[in-house]
């Protein structure tokens, strides 16, 4: 039976059963008080032989009022999970666009579609996310292939290739496919969450990162700062690093030409962390600043001898290692150019004993 069927059942139940109980109260407290003598009229008998078949109409009235009533209720109180069925319908074949919308007063059945509204615009938006994604990794990755075949071809008809020549640049090609490959494991691991937690130190991290850059700063002319105080952070040790080289390894490529600094401080709160990278550069409009942290976008448009070109994924995996840890990256451009990076972490201990 459907559930509508099966209200409509109860409430008719509970009409009846009323009824049944409440001519039973007349029958118990008015009836025992007529004498059941044949010098009376009407007596007992003759009031039950008259009550008793308008008692069984009236029931029978009762029972089909009841069912009326229990399925015009039933189909009204169920409506609102009608709608919210079609549009899950609608979700299964694939249209995530569909809303509930329902309107009138809050109540459980308002609080559950607005609930499901809210379910289906966060599918939309990770499915969307997704297909771009998917698109641009294809994309990123059939480039280096594209190349390796364009060279091999070219490779094996000229006569007078350069061997050595051929072979550096499949190298370049190889590394550049090897390293996107590489981002797009370490993104899924980010976003699956699939780590072990112990407390780090971002401060630590941050001197490590630094110092394994300063080579590529020096042939750019970056300066780069480090300092701060310890900020301990429960989360994984090789995603934390991750982040905070992929953030410096940022500043560092989309700087100034030459000149450009990099200032890398680490903060404690009470109930918060804090490593924020700091960068000289070019000035970024508003709306670039709010798609740097969408895969394969970039500050800048990449240069051809670019010695650390990137391949888009820096900002994107750091966002969502910082989201990993139940933290916030907030991304804030330089009046003067450049980029302001803060990663806020949840502080490992509570509040009074940090």
């Amino acid at each position: 039976m459907s559930a509508r069927l099966k209200l409509t059942l109860s409430y008719a139940g509970i009409v009846v059963v009323s009824g049944i109980l409440l001519l039973a109260a007349v029958a118990v407290y008015l009836l025992r008080y007529v004498p059941d003598t044949v010098d009376v009229f009407p007596n007992r008998s003759d009031l039950i032989r008259a009550f008793v078949p308008a008692a069984i109409i009236v029931m029978l009235v009762l029972f089909v009022l009841g069912l009326a009533g229990g399925w015009l209720l039933a189909g009204r109180m169920l409506a609102p999970l009608d709608r919210i069925g079609r549009a899950a319908q609608l979700a299964a074949q694939g249209s995530l666009s569909h809303r509930v919308a329902l309107e009138g007063p809050r109540d459980e059945f308002r609080d559950l579609a607005d609930i499901f509204d809210s379910m289906l615009e966060q599918l939309e938006a990770q499915v969307a996310e997704q297909q771009r994604f998917a698109a641009n990794a294809s994309h990123e990755l059939r480039t280096p292939l594209a190349i390796s075949q364009t060279l091999l071809e070219v490779a094996g008809t000229d006569p007078d290739r350069d061997v050595d020549a051929l072979i550096a640049r499949l190298y370049e090609v190889n590394a550049r496919a090897i390293e996107l490959t590489e981002a797009l494991l370490m993104l899924s691991r980010a976003e699956r969450r699939s780590f072990t937690r112990e407390v780090v130190d971002l401060s630590l991290l941050a001197e490590e990162a630094v110092e394994a850059l300063l080579p590529l700063a020096d042939r750019r002319g970056v300066v780069i700062e480090v300092g701060g105080v310890a900020a301990p952070v429960l989360g994984s040790s090789t995603l934390l690093q991750q982040l905070v080289t992929n953030l410096v390894l940022n500043a560092v490529v989309h700087n100034l030409p030459s000149g450009g600094a990099v200032a890398v401080r680490t903060h404690l709160q009470p109930d918060a962390v804090a490593v924020v990278i700091e960068n000289t550069g070019e000035v970024l409009p508003a709306y670039r600043v709010a798609t740097l942290t969408e895969p394969f976008q970039r500050g800048a448009e990449r240069t051809r001898g670019d010695d650390h070109p990137g391949v888009g994924l820096g900002l994107a995996i750091a966002e969502r290692i910082t989201q990993a840890h139940g933290g916030t990256l907030v991304l804030t451009r330089r009046a003067e150019g450049g980029l302001i990076v803060t990663v806020w972490l949840p502080h490992p201990y509570p509040a009074p004993l940090a």
